[in-house]
């Protein structure tokens, strides 16, 4: 594991800019995990990704349908949340044919080594604030940043 970028958040406009700051960092098809407490901003940060790609529409929690996908000029953003799910592994064959030729995979809620994926994205409540780090999970698979 590897930390790629580490950034303090005190609104949604830092929450915003974190999101145009991701999208470099993220390539194409990358599988990323959304970890923090429940309120800590897991789906406002995918509303902004999804609008940093291009997404005008309204971005909101999969919780009870499980997925949502977002038409950008750049190929789909999938966003899951796997919360309501006792055993989420059961659902990944769904959740990887959704993840096809998408732009990004965003997965609330679920575990980084069983989805095999490329990223996690913590976002850490403390105090008024939050902090959000980025890390590579794999950093043998080396990347343009």
């Amino acid at each position: 594991m590897r930390l790629l970028l580490t950034r303090t958040l005190r609104d949604l406009a830092d929450t915003q800019a974190l999101a145009r700051e991701l999208l470099p960092l993220l390539p194409h098809g990358a599988r990323v995990v959304l970890e923090g407490p429940l309120g800590a901003g897991k789906t406002t940060l995918a509303r902004f990704l999804a609008e940093a790609l291009g997404f005008r529409g309204r971005v909101t929690s999969p919780t009870y349908t499980l997925v949502h996908t977002y038409p950008t000029l750049e190929g789909p953003v999938v966003h899951a949340d796997l919360y309501r799910l006792k055993d989420p592994t059961a659902f990944l064959p769904e959740l990887l044919a959704a993840q096809e030729e998408s732009r990004l995979l965003l997965v609330e809620w679920g575990d980084p080594k069983a989805l095999e994926a490329d990223f996690l994205l913590r976002l850490i409540p403390e105090g008024g604030v939050r902090r959000a780090e980025l890390w590579q999970l794999h950093p043998r698979q080396e990347q343009s940043v």
